[in-house]
């Protein structure tokens, strides 16, 4: 356990400065329905059967009412060992993760959602994984009890995922995750990034299990998502493929779709050329086919131009920019 450290006070005494938790308690509200009291209640006693010294951080993202209010009186029966964070406005769960961390003292960030919806006893397990070595450990929801439209997008999804990128997780869409200080530190978090930190971690070299936790329940959407949500999802899938695969290398990425189109282009172009050269007598340069080709064509090569210039910024900022992380340093 920490002790608390002593520090001169006004008038020449000693002001207890409270103790640096070990866990700090990340929960994001964003709906007037969650149940923030039950979520710290039960995860906080897991933590003090364990040992664990821990804070609890409450970002309310736009959320006010009776929720904010029972926060606020919560605060000031705990002693500041829960902390309120209110946003004027909805800015989205990676804003209120971001603002979380700042201000995150412990040395391992437990992120919950805003209701129970997994069993608080899984907490053990995961605690006992950081002690192990692990540096995240993520939770996968087991015996789901949501509806089976929802647990089949779920599934396609992650499969999806794992395919792209090769992060053998299941479960992204749970939010129970502990995360030890160092890799917060060395990762960004914007947009809907916060849904990937566990394959954000596990390319960069961090040791990333993922445990089984019983589903209680589940709250948010039922039923099939919008053609916007699946559009949403394909381009984060897009974007963390990018992120984890080509963020150093941009001429494969742009390179390689740069190349489709300018042999695509090409196909089509040489089908007008056959043409004209077996008889047609077409304008050559008239010709809907030929034109489509040269557009794909010019457009590959602008495509490639986007890689270049990703390289030279690259290769300009080398000095700055690390994908590997370096776990010691032994010397003799």
């Amino acid at each position: 356990m920490n002790q608390a450290s002593q520090q001169p006070a006004e008038g020449g005494g000693l002001a207890a400065v409270p103790p640096i938790p070990a866990v700090t308690l990340v929960v994001p509200v964003a709906s007037v329905d969650a149940e923030v009291r039950m979520v710290v209640e039960s995860i906080g006693a897991q933590l003090d059967r364990l040992g664990h010294s821990w804070e609890a951080i409450l970002v309310f993202d736009g959320v006010k009412g009776t929720q904010w209010e029972d926060a606020l009186r919560m605060q000031a029966r705990s002693g500041n060992r829960v902390r309120t964070i209110g946003l004027h406005r909805p800015f989205g769960e990676a804003v209120c993760l971001a603002s979380a961390f700042e201000h995150a003292r412990g040395d391992v960030v437990l992120t919950a959602p805003e209701y129970v919806q997994t069993d608080p006893h899984a907490i053990e397990a995961m605690m006992q994984a950081l002690e192990e070595g692990a540096d995240v450990v993520t939770a996968r929801r087991t015996g789901r009890v949501d509806r089976a439209p929802n647990r089949l997008q779920s599934w396609a999804f992650n499969a999806v995922l794992r395919l792209a990128t090769g992060a053998p997780f299941h479960d992204l869409n749970c939010s129970l995750r502990a995360f030890r200080r160092q890799v917060l530190e060395q990762l960004t978090i914007y947009g809907t990034l916060y849904r990937y930190l566990p394959v954000l971690a596990f390319r960069q070299g961090f040791r990333v299990l993922e445990l089984p936790v019983r589903h209680l329940k589940e709250q948010g959407v039922v039923g099939i998502f919008g053609p916007v949500t699946y559009l949403r999802r394909l381009l984060d899938v897009l974007g963390v493929v990018f992120l984890t695969r080509f963020t150093h290398k941009p001429l494969r990425f742009f390179g390689a779709l740069g190349g489709l189109s300018m042999v695509a282009g090409a196909g089509v172009a040489a089908t007008a050329v056959v043409k004209r050269a077996l008889g047609d007598d077409a304008q050559l340069f008239a010709s809907p086919i030929f034109q489509l080709g040269v557009l794909f064509f010019v457009l590959g090569v602008q495509i490639v131009g986007f890689g270049l210039v990703g390289e030279i910024v690259i290769y300009t900022q080398a000095r700055n920019v690390r994908e590997y992380r370096v776990e010691g340093v032994h010397e003799e």
